[in-house]
């Protein structure tokens, strides 16, 4: 009997909580603002896309009393119609045309200035690293040390079979 009246009890307040929380956020979101709409994901989207020449649904669904009478007049004969009235209808259905959708946008310069821009950024933070952050080049690198490098390990014969020094001619005191 016990484990029941908790059980309700739990439930009660769980219900207390949900009403509560929609409530309040309810409330929250209209301090002044206005509310945005809900869409509902599980009916078909319109897009317009290339690839998919025919959308799920029309573009217009609402339709206003010219449109009702337009597609009245749809079903009849297609010939006693305008240019201009089929095109209005076209644009019932679609928002754009193929061309429309295949003509070119200069979106490919913002992006082209913005790899740029991140280009030249890069560019003086490497140089900025390279004068401020990091340490002075070793005197090893230097072509006049990597030069006596070379003189002593010939003189002292490193690997003379296979190696560094077998390449180098003594007698003659040139590389092979």
């Amino acid at each position: 009997m016990l484990r029941l009246t908790t059980g309700r009890v739990g439930s009660l307040l769980a219900r207390r909580a949900t009403a509560a929380f929609t409530t309040s956020s309810v409330r929250m979101a209209s301090h002044g603002h206005e509310v945005a709409d809900v869409v509902d994901m599980s009916q078909p989207l319109y897009w317009d896309r290339r690839d998919i020449p025919l959308p799920d649904r029309r573009y217009k669904d609402v339709l206003s009393a010219t449109d009702q009478s337009l597609k009245q007049k749809e079903k009849g004969p297609w010939g006693q119609l305008t240019k201009e009235e089929k095109i209005a209808l076209y644009r019932l259905s679609f928002c754009q045309t193929f061309p429309e959708m295949n003509k070119k946008t200069d979106e490919w310069k913002s992006v082209l200035g913005g790899i740029f821009f991140f280009l030249g950024f890069t560019g003086l933070v490497v140089w900025w690293q390279r004068v401020y952050v990091y340490p002075e080049r070793p005197i090893t690198f230097g072509d006049e040390w990597q030069a006596k490098q070379v003189k002593r390990m010939l003189d002292m014969r490193i690997n003379p079979v296979e190696g560094f020094s077998a390449k180098w001619d003594y007698e003659k005191g040139q590389w092979k």
